[in-house]
């Protein structure tokens, strides 16, 4: 589906985030990243169709329970959890188009043949993580307009600590406040349908694609 890279906004950001990164080492050096903002949501908004024909045919993917926790509670393990799975599918998933690969324009799936694009590398990571224990409610599958304009899927997870992104255009995990995106609008924690995040503009600088 979609693309990546941005430019440095100016000195002052980057002085800010040079003090914000210093802020947060003792942070690391626990295993675990420092806090941030979390997103907010702001309404409906409509589900991509390729999500809702995805839930048709897998409809377990895509079942709300409002009775699990809408953020996890970060710890050293969980974390190591969620950067191990993050870089084993963006290492084990060949990247090809929709076109290419189904002769669609957009179908999302989960990719057992080993070949996707961003949504699909999205539902893997969130399948392995919901069989390593951790709640769907808190994972959340995100669209945002990357650095080329273009619209990009990835996966929010929502922590007591912020939310973070993972992303196979990189394999650092990073708040979603700095990966250089616009975010458009994400799965919704309360109801089966989605929500708009209001094009919530990020200037950080995005990290190197894969």
């Amino acid at each position: 589906m979609f693309s990546l890279h941005r430019n440095l906004i100016g000195a002052a950001f980057v002085a800010a985030f040079a003090i914000a990164g210093a802020s947060g080492a003792a942070a690391q050096s626990a295993g675990i990243p420092v806090a941030s903002a979390p997103a907010s949501a702001s309404g409906d908004a409509r589900a991509p169709y390729a999500w809702t024909d995805f839930c048709k045919r897998m409809p377990s993917e895509c079942r709300l329970d409002t009775r699990e926790p809408e953020r996890v509670e970060l710890t050293p393990k969980l974390w190591k959890t969620i950067v191990a799975v993050n870089n084993r599918a963006n290492h084990e998933i060949e990247p090809v188009t929709d076109q290419d690969h189904w002769g669609l324009v957009d179908r999302w799936d989960i990719p057992t043949d080993g070949k996707g694009d961003c949504e699909d590398y999205v539902l893997l990571k969130r399948k392995r993580l919901a069989e390593a224990g951790l709640p769907r409610r808190a994972m959340l599958v995100t669209v945002v307009i990357d650095e080329e304009n273009a619209g990009h899927a990835v996966l929010m997870i929502r922590t007591d600590r912020g939310d973070f992104i993972l992303d196979n255009k990189r394999n650092a995990i990073l708040p979603w406040s700095q990966t250089g995106y616009v975010y458009v609008k994400r799965e919704s924690q309360y109801q089966t349908g989605w929500t708009s995040l209001g094009g919530a503009q990020t200037p950080t600088v995005a990290s190197v694609q894969r």
